[in-house]
């Protein structure tokens, strides 16, 4: 079997660090990736403090915490390399009513720039995922956006879900970005559906959230795929699943049955 963790993005749950933790060794997973954000177990504010303890009680669990979901802020990339943390995973926005894609990008990178001394310093990469929407979401998009960068300082994350709304095919995006990984990829699924009917002068469309059997890509095809190249590290289930009831997303434990499939599944492949 190939020498890789599961992890869950923990974004569904805001309960506390043990109780968390609890859940998550239930699932059978390896660790998790934190989201350092008001309102979660770990916020920004008291990051050097409550980071740690975090790492504690989870250890305590058989896991760890394999990536983070933060701003990116000196005092969280400092933490995080206290902490072991390699990852601090990141999206780029895209709002052209207040600055252009160029000027957006350029923004980005200044910042990066900055900040390579301190993740030299810690240890700590930045990685870029790519997010269908106002974001750079594709493949191309993450390769062209970091080209100039050592991985070892930002890096890849391709999230196929995204991809595949883009058009994007597997064996495409993985030949593009495998260069720039460091070991974390994404698993989840997603399809584009029609919201309206055929009567209407326009067709219109959202992104349903969904599970792997039903997602616009094959996981089998990007396991097999990566596994091939000799990926080691981290496959993040980001439990992200459409709520019926026009929420953007589940939240709690109501992701559990879909996530529990999409673990079974994903183990299945790797056995």
């Amino acid at each position: 079997m190939p020498d890789i963790q599961l992890t869950v993005f923990t974004k569904p749950w805001t309960v506390p660090i043990g109780e968390l933790a609890d859940l998550v060794a239930g699932l059978g997973l390896d660790g998790i990736e934190l989201p350092i954000r008001p309102g979660y177990q770990v916020q920004p504010e008291t990051v050097k403090t409550s980071l740690p303890e975090a790492v504690k009680v989870l250890k305590s669990r058989g896991l760890e915490i394999r990536s983070a979901a933060a701003p990116l802020e000196p005092a969280i990339i400092e933490a995080c390399g206290d902490a072991g943390i390699p990852i601090v995973r990141s999206m780029v926005g895209i709002d052209p009513r207040k600055l252009s894609y160029a000027d957006t990008i350029a923004q980005h990178r200044a910042l990066w720039d900055s900040l390579i001394p301190l993740l030299d310093r810690t240890g700590v990469c930045i990685g870029i995922q790519n997010h269908s929407g106002d974001c750079v979401g594709s493949a191309i998009g993450l390769f062209h956006l970091m080209e100039k960068y050592d991985p070892r300082h930002v890096c890849a994350i391709l999230d196929m879900a995204h991809s595949a709304i883009a058009g994007e095919p597997t064996a495409l995006a993985v030949d593009l970005l495998w260069p720039r990984m460091r070991g974390l990829l994404n698993f989840k699924g997603a399809f584009r559906e029609r919201i309206n009917g055929p009567e209407e002068v326009e067709a219109e469309y959202r992104t349903h959230w969904t599970t792997a059997g039903h997602a616009a890509y094959s996981w089998r095809e990007l396991v097999g795929n990566v596994v091939a190249r000799g990926f080691a590290g981290t496959f993040c289930l980001p439990a992200e699943y459409s709520d019926p009831l026009g929420a953007p997303q589940r939240m709690g434990n109501d992701v559990l049955p879909y996530l529990r499939q999409d673990i079974a599944y994903l183990k299945s492949l790797l056995a």
